[in-house]
């Protein structure tokens, strides 16, 4: 299982390895990454693979959402296959 992972919030320095570091945690696969920063605006999305975690997704995503809180970001994750469901005409 695949999904969207998204985080915006104030540039500082850690934000990409901080939340690397709880996907590893979470035995969570990065497969692609993109991120910039607009003047003082961090944004990153990444493709995570889900399929070798042992936690259960709502606690992946109560994890990150913690952290991004810690940090002053917004981090939230979205299945890639209800994410397609959403976005198909």
């Amino acid at each position: 299982m695949k999904a969207l992972v998204t985080v915006i919030g104030h540039d500082k320095v850690g934000i990409i390895a901080g939340v690397c570091a709880r996907l590893a945690e979470a035995n969570i696969n990065i497969l692609d990454i993109t991120q910039t920063v607009l003047q003082e605006y961090f944004t990153m999305m990444m493709i995570v693979d889900l399929s070798h975690s042992q936690l259960p997704f709502d606690e992946i995503r109560r994890k990150l959402d913690d952290y991004g809180k810690m940090l002053g970001l917004s981090i939230r994750i979205q299945r890639t296959d209800t994410f397609d469901a959403m976005h198909q005409i």
